[in-house]
């Protein structure tokens, strides 16, 4: 990390310009990855006709697997390849897996009763997914790193950094709703999925363009080592090569879920098994209490993301089978969009942020600044044009979450530190019991609209719209604990396999989440059409359950809250 500040003429905006490269390769990187997940349930249910448990399972080994493959990317960036090579060799193989999904083959269809599926296509399908879970193994846990390296050890403006990079992932994971799963399902799958290929490109050009802004930050840390020959080959492709080698397997794995869902049962176990051991044998009393705290919030989190994970897949589907669909009735008379115009508002902003850098080069700040006051102010007017005029659809509507992380932000990022001058600051078992209460409360407004809908009329979408709000305030209490409970709970010698833990229970949640959402699942008859009292008494009853599992752990969690922060000995 740098030792002292960076120069002037490399900041903008008061902060390291690379940080603007972070933010466009990792909104168009989360664009690429939010706008084939918002669809992939769908997908599968709607072209290759499978049914919802089949769906599901998918699903979770997807999620499951993409969560878990970071562990091992960012270990062999840390060691190895540095982030810069890391970063390009997981967006190649993102941009691969995202166009490869864009190949839909010949739609399934029923022929006598039986189901008949385009094999080859699948296969496709399948092995663009391997590279996807590859992709994003190597590229999500690095660019993160990359933004922290910009700045000098104790620099006051790192979190402040980090919000405007957070910022970056919830623009992408907004506009790859409103943009990949509108397009789709208006007008063909492969233009949803050609899409997210399409702004996985434009991350990577703009990757490659901004090197000059990460100031060295991104290289090995050991070139020599990398190019050391081992056999055949040097170090670095014998790297490439084993990943390669794991896009394989991931390929056989992905197709065979219930290996994967087995697997991470059996990883949970061992964790446990290991843990216990380890606290036993080589804790001290306050490491052991220390370890425990942490282990408890990372308990926690995995609750909250079974119960969030939801959000892509019995949401999707309840959305799409019993709400309405648009937000704001019929459209003004004479217009029908078309296309959203996130679209040109996505396409214009990295070619008005580079334009800004140059700029800023030179010492032209008045038009740096009136190029980034342009970008947001289409960013905005395409939010508001797309979510008013456009007709949204089950997949489109999932960009309601980014959009209230975006909105709460502000008020949070105001409300905790209000909170502290007043020394009513939650702790951080406290704030996770809150925010596991407010997870299991988002339920309510979808059982009261499961009800409405079982009369056989479509419930609301404004029931989706309270449910995602009140989410988003559960997530935006968790959000302070984070990674940085690891490093600061665990005993130093084994902090790098916590965080590998903490990135495990994130995965595991995947996996539960499709085992609780396949309570839902139904069984869709020949026509198509769905039995509205049956439907709304199964997902009613899901809907239920996630209530209580929320709002159960939730109090728990408030009331071990005092003896958990003792164990914590001062971590704030």
């Amino acid at each position: 990390m740098n030792a002292t500040p960076l120069p002037a003429r490399d900041d903008f905006l008061g902060h390291p310009k690379g940080l603007y490269v972070c933010f466009f390769t990792e909104m168009w990187e989360r664009f690429s990855f939010y706008g084939m997940k918002a669809l992939l349930l769908l997908y599968l249910l709607k072209y290759h006709l499978f049914t919802d448990a089949l769906g599901l399972d998918l699903l979770g080994a997807y999620g499951g697997l993409v969560y878990a493959v970071p562990v091992i990317g960012g270990l062999l960036a840390d060691r190895y390849l540095g982030m810069r090579k890391a970063v390009v060799f997981g967006a190649v193989l993102l941009v691969l897996g995202h166009l490869g999904m864009a190949f839909e083959g010949e739609q399934a269809r029923l022929v006598d009763g039986v189901i008949v599926r385009d094999e080859g296509a699948l296969q496709v399908f399948y092995l663009s997914l391997a590279l996807i879970i590859m992709g994003v193994g190597f590229l999500k846990p690095n660019i993160s790193t990359i933004v922290g390296r910009l700045y000098p050890a104790n620099d006051p403006r790192l979190d402040s950094g980090f919000t405007v990079f957070y910022a970056g992932i919830n623009v992408g994971a907004m506009f790859a709703s409103l943009v990949c799963a509108f397009l789709g399902e208006t007008y063909g799958w492969k233009y949803g999925f050609g899409a997210a290929g399409i702004g996985m490109v434009a991350g990577l050009i703009v990757f490659l363009w901004g090197q000059k802004y990460l100031m060295g930050q991104a290289e090995p840390n050991d070139p020599a080592k990398l190019r050391q020959r081992v056999g055949p080959f040097s170090r670095e492709i014998w790297i490439y090569l084993g990943s390669l080698a794991g896009v394989a397997l991931v390929w056989q794995l992905i197709q065979r879920t219930w290996t994967v869902h087995g697997a991470m049962h059996l990883i949970a176990v061992v964790f446990l098994a290991w843990f216990a051991w380890f606290l036993v044998k080589h804790c001290s009393r306050k490491e052991r209490q220390q370890m425990l705290a942490l282990v408890f919030l990372i308990m926690g989190v995995l609750v909250f993301f079974t119960l969030y994970e939801q959000t892509y897949g019995s949401w999707v589907t309840f959305t799409d089978r019993m709400l309405t669909k648009d937000l704001f009735g019929a459209l003004p008379i004479g217009y029908q969009a078309t296309v959203p115009w996130a679209i040109f508002a996505l396409g214009l902003s990295p070619v008005l942020m580079v334009l800004a850098l140059k700029a800023s080069d030179r010492g032209r700040d008045g038009f740096a600044k009136a190029m980034v006051a342009l970008l947001a102010l289409g960013i905005g007017v395409a939010i508001v044009h797309d979510v008013v005029m456009v007709q949204q659809t089950a997949g489109s509507l999932t960009f309601l979450g980014a959009f209230f992380i975006v909105v709460l932000s502000p008020v949070f990022a105001w409300l905790w530190p209000w909170l502290d001058r007043r020394g009513l600051n939650p702790s951080k078992p406290l704030k996770m019991g809150i925010g596991l209460v407010a997870a299991g409360l988002a339920f309510v407004p979808l059982m009261l609209a499961a009800e409405s809908a079982s009369g056989g009329v479509m419930a609301s979408v404004w029931w989706l719209v309270l449910a995602y709000f009140v989410l988003e305030i559960g997530e935006m209490c968790l959000s302070p604990i984070g990674l940085s409970a690891v490093t600061q709970l665990s005993v130093a010698r084994v902090v790098g396999l916590m965080m590998g833990a903490f990135w495990l229970a994130t995965a595991y949640s995947e996996v539960l989440a499709a085992q609780f959402g396949k309570l839902a699942a139904l069984d869709l008859p020949a026509d198509g059409v769905i039995d509205m009292a049956d439907a709304g008494a199964k997902y009613g009853g899901l809907f239920e359950l996630m209530l209580w599992v929320g709002v159960g752990t939730g109090l728990v969690f408030a009331l071990a809250s005092p003896l958990v922060k003792r164990w914590m000995h001062g971590v704030k």
